[in-house]
């Protein structure tokens, strides 16, 4: 199986401004994201920013760099024009690897592309893994994700889906019980190549709005995406916040 990768690296965050270009146990924080990709075997890969301070330092690390337009919404729409400019076939498998996963091991993104690769019936795939911390759970930094029995996503939200009718005001104590059963969606996709010039073509969906989850275009216009479910534990999450960032530098000058 044959993937490529390409990395949107916006460097206007709105939680946390030129983040990809933060230090992390000193190296900035896409060289990491860059150095997870190369581990994972993809045939090629590609950071598409629409900064020339994000395109100078990648280029420095040898990094593949193309500009796009400091307009896209999503790093999804960032990938599409990627897709467009450069030489893909339509049934290339693409991962879009988000530039502030830093930690996301390689495995796990060549995982994303084996998901997609054997579904032949659908064009989007993603990955998940079981919530075992309260904290988790009801972060609204942390989307989850419903699936119904084809593993395919249902709904993916920021609050604590799906929820007990009996129990609708259980705090946080009381909801440790419902650990193990809701999963954690992991911010990495594979998509077909042709399938990125139809989601930029979709209008966007006013849940998607509400929620701030690009994925729910697609949900919204009919499109299936089908999820894996990543079995090792304690997948690094990506970093948002400064609290994220401040948490990663913690437990590398503890190890």
């Amino acid at each position: 199986m044959e993937f490529h990768v390409i990395i949107p690296a916006r460097f206007a965050a709105t939680r946390l401004p030129g983040k990809v270009l933060l230090e992390i146990n000193g190296k900035p924080m896409i060289q990491h994201v860059y150095e997870r990709a190369v581990e994972s075997g993809a045939e090629s890969i590609v950071i598409a920013t629409d900064d020339e301070r994000v395109k100078e330092l990648a280029e420095k690390f040898g990094a593949t760099v193309c500009m796009t337009n400091e307009a896209h919404q999503s790093g999804t729409e960032r990938v599409a024009e990627v897709v467009n400019l450069l030489d893909y076939n339509d049934d290339d498998i693409i991962v879009n690897l988000q530039g502030d996963e830093p930690f996301l091991p390689a495995s796990v993104i060549k995982q994303a592309a084996q998901e997609l690769d054997e579904h032949d019936n659908v064009k989007i795939a993603s990955l998940c893994c079981v919530i075992e911390d309260v904290e988790e759970l009801f972060s609204s930094n942390i989307a989850k994700v419903i699936l119904n029995h084809r593993k395919q996503a249902i709904y993916f939200s920021r609050a604590p889906i799906p929820w007990e009718r009996d129990n609708f005001v259980m705090g946080e104590k009381t909801a440790k019980k419902m650990l193990g059963t809701h999963y954690r969606h992991i911010g990495i996709y594979a998509f077909r190549a042709s399938f990125l010039q139809q989601y930029i073509e979709m209008e966007p969906c006013e849940a998607e709005q509400l929620e701030l989850l690009e994925q729910l275009r697609v949900l919204w216009h009919g499109g299936r995406i089908q999820m894996g479910i990543v079995k090792q534990n304690r997948i690094p999450r990506g970093v948002d916040t400064e609290a994220d960032l401040k948490a990663i530098r913690q437990q590398f000058a503890r190890s």
